[in-house]
């Protein structure tokens, strides 16, 4: 067994009884081969009785080595927020059908995680934003995201003006449904479906993705992950900033989103043989004919 692997974290889809078995079945599995089992609170009140330590996820995130989530992409989107500052390495077991995060199949996940205990994985590095909203110039509200930084109309549909800069230097004015500030991960979420670019996510770079832009010249542009991004709202008669679709902020004129590269980065666990290319053909449907 990898020795770095002591004490495992187990976190169950939210809400969500049917996890407890293959849970319960991983957990066995990891007591066997000697490793110290922790289950999330908030999974727990879904199994019943445990015969671990049942911890809030913040201390899971302190105490253990590894954190094996099982559930979908948009779990594992919320553990790793709470879970980045803690450096603690993170597996995704996905219930249905394979995510972008969650590649390891419940059906396979003994032999699977058995071999990342073995120590035959691969480890990748993703980066998570850092948001910051000033109205006034003061700070007012400040949060991670995985995927996205997004300003968008609110429910009164109408469009809305805003001026980007970077880095303090003047990018464009805009007037559109919003703009997306992607990472490398989530330049296969709503930024890929708004026309932006996949991004790779061995690559340190963020993308800003406009929705429905007004003219047809403002296009998606690939930038510095060293960069300071500051959305200035010019014109909002509803204007929100959204992160990852978990956490939103309602914005009114002249209040500033700054958003930047988060100090920590995720680290996921991957099968020896992940391929990052198939994962795209496979989820994209690329190279079939219709």
């Amino acid at each position: 067994m990898n020795p770095s692997f002591k004490t495992v974290g187990l976190i169950g889809k939210y809400k969500s009884p049917e996890i407890a078995e293959p849970l319960l079945r991983l957990g066995e599995f990891l007591a066997r081969r000697g490793v110290k089992v922790l289950i999330d609170r908030l999974t727990a009140s879904h199994i019943g009785d445990s015969k671990y330590p049942v911890l809030v996820l913040e201390e899971i995130g302190r105490q253990a080595d590894l954190a094996i989530v099982l559930g979908g992409d948009g779990t594992m989107l919320n553990i790793a927020r709470t879970l980045a500052p803690c450096d603690v390495a993170l597996v995704g077991v996905n219930q249905g059908r394979l995510g972008f995060l969650t590649d390891i199949s419940i059906d396979t996940m003994i032999e699977t995680i058995g071999s990342i205990l073995d120590g035959k994985y691969v480890t990748e590095e993703r980066m998570l934003l850092e948001a910051e909203v000033f109205s006034k110039e003061q700070s007012v509200f400040n949060v991670l995201a995985f995927n996205d930084a997004v300003v968008s109309k609110g429910i009164k549909g109408s469009m809305i003006e805003f001026e980007v800069r970077i880095d303090g230097k003047f990018l464009y004015a805009l007037r559109s449904d919003g703009l997306i500030v992607a990472t490398p991960t989530g330049s296969t979420a709503y930024a890929l479906s708004s026309g932006g670019p996949i991004i790779h996510p061995a690559l340190s770079a963020m993308a800003l993705v406009p929705i429905c832009p007004h003219t047809f010249s403002s296009r998606p542009i690939v930038i510095s992950s060293d960069s300071v991004v500051e959305i200035i709202i010019s014109s909002a008669a509803d204007a929100r900033v959204y992160f990852d679709s978990h956490s939103r902020f309602d914005l009114h004129e002249q209040d500033r989103v700054m958003v930047r590269r988060y100090g920590h980065t995720i680290r996921l666990l991957h099968p020896v043989g992940h391929d990052y290319y198939n994962m795209l053909r496979a989820k994209l449907h690329w190279t079939e004919f219709y």
